[in-house]
């Protein structure tokens, strides 16, 4: 019976139309619901320009949330390998080669790495190849493109929030 045919293909599009505008509902609503979350660390991106290169470090900031967050009881103990953010590791790209404490870095995007020791005791800071790593996953030895030592300095306040910046820059 051609009625009974229409009737049902019209009942199975009415029922296509309900679960395409609920998809669609659920899809234009959902972002806006995700939009007004915070996070527990907030996106970064610090650019830097130096006469002709450009230098951006981006990553999430870790918060302290009174954690004691180096040492034999801190979130990082000593000598572990650490990455100075939260969620994915801590990036930086430069534009072009550049050099760094003396020793020269091709350009390129790399993820850093910190291990930190004891006071007084040098920090060494790497700079890996590996670009998109989880940040309880430190890649390894042969990933590095460049290791360097870094001697941190207390800045004499307590900082909740890790702080990203560039106070003196030099050609």
């Amino acid at each position: 019976d051609p009625r009974r045919h229409r009737r049902a293909v019209h009942s199975v599009m009415t029922d296509m139309r309900r679960h395409v505008v609920a998809v669609l509902c659920a899809v234009l609503v959902a972002p806006g619901v995700a939009a007004a979350q915070i996070h527990a660390s907030e996106h970064f991106t610090l650019t830097q320009r130096v006469t002709t290169t450009t230098i951006t470090i981006e990553g999430d900031r870790p918060v302290a949330r009174g954690r004691k967050l180096f040492g034999p009881e801190g979130v990082v103990k000593w000598g572990e390998v650490w990455t100075p953010g939260a969620n994915w590791a801590t990036t930086i790209e430069v534009d072009r080669d550049v050099t760094v404490d003396g020793h020269p870095l091709p350009k390129g995007k790399y993820t850093l790495w910190l291990t930190p020791q004891a006071p007084p005791a040098s920090w060494s800071l790497s700079f890996s190849r590996v670009t998109h790593r989880f940040h309880t996953r430190p890649p390894g030895a042969t990933d590095e493109q460049l290791r360097i030592d870094v001697k941190p300095e207390q800045v004499g306040m307590h900082m909740e929030t890790l702080a990203w910046y560039m106070p003196v820059v030099m050609p």
